[in-house]
């Protein structure tokens, strides 16, 4: 089956100063799959994906976002983009409904405050404002902030970091639910277990380079096929699977 790049990146160079922080990287992102972009503390990721996302010039190469180059449709682009806010983004003294609204109004979109809390399950916290939530909470909320201008294409940054298993597996429930309506999933995770989990496809970043691209169980493969053997039997479930399994899937709120 043919498939559509809803973004095309070509020969893609940052460097500030001297220092090369993304070294002439191509790759390609397919209409409707979950993307993983991996690497290490300062290979280049968050650089790239904030170039994407209009926030950072580029020094040199070509980027085309569904079908609208970077340089000359910035602002195209950003109406069908939805990037998760960080903590500091939101109002502290505006409950969840309020900061929606204020969203909608900068959107100039029409999007019903409650109707978008209920995907999130977070109806019960309409009144909350964001420091009064918990974790996992919060981090449902930001991806929320996401969806409100219906983008095509949504980008999150470690999206579950910190939280814990429940409120993990519940994220990455959201998180394919929202691919599974039609949106095209960006995410950065220094979780590999996740990654395997959620991503049809990953890119691995390393000092500016991507070093390798493909689906994970692929790229497990080759891995497999090259002589590499784990010193450690591998089981059918880990203890992140016991510890589910044990305490059950419903979340924890603080």
């Amino acid at each position: 089956m043919l498939k559509t790049p809803i973004i095309s990146v070509q020969h893609l160079v940052k460097n500030y100063g001297d220092f090369k922080a993304v070294k002439d990287i191509s790759f390609e992102v397919y209409q409707g799959e979950i993307f993983g972009l991996l690497g290490p503390n300062g290979a280049g990721k968050s650089t790239t994906l904030e170039i994407i996302e209009t926030l950072r010039e580029k020094t040199s190469g070509t980027i085309v976002v569904d079908g609208m180059n970077l340089d000359t449709h910035p602002e195209s682009i950003k109406k069908i983009i939805g990037v998760q806010l960080q903590s500091a983004g939101f109002y502290p003294n505006l409950n969840l409904v309020e900061l929606i609204e204020l969203f909608v109004g900068l959107y100039q979109t029409n999007i019903e405050p409650i109707a978008l809390l209920e995907k999130v399950n977070l109806v019960d916290k309409a009144k909350s404002k964001f420091k009064e939530l918990s974790g996992g909470q919060k981090q449902r909320f930001s991806i929320a902030t996401t969806l409100i201008n219906q983008p095509k294409i949504i980008f999150l940054d470690e999206p579950t970091t910190g939280l814990d298993p429940q409120a993990r597996r519940n994220l990455w429930d959201l998180i394919k639910e929202i691919r599974q309506n039609g949106t095209t999933v960006i995410i950065t995770t220094h979780y590999m277990d996740e990654a395997e989990v959620l991503c049809d496809r990953v890119a691995i970043i390393d000092s500016g380079k991507i070093i390798a691209i493909n689906t994970p169980n692929e790229l497990i493969d080759e891995l497999v096929a090259s002589g590499f053997e784990k010193t450690k039997e591998v089981k059918m479930a880990n203890l992140e699977d016991v510890f589910i399994h044990k305490t059950g899937r419903a979340l924890r709120e603080d």
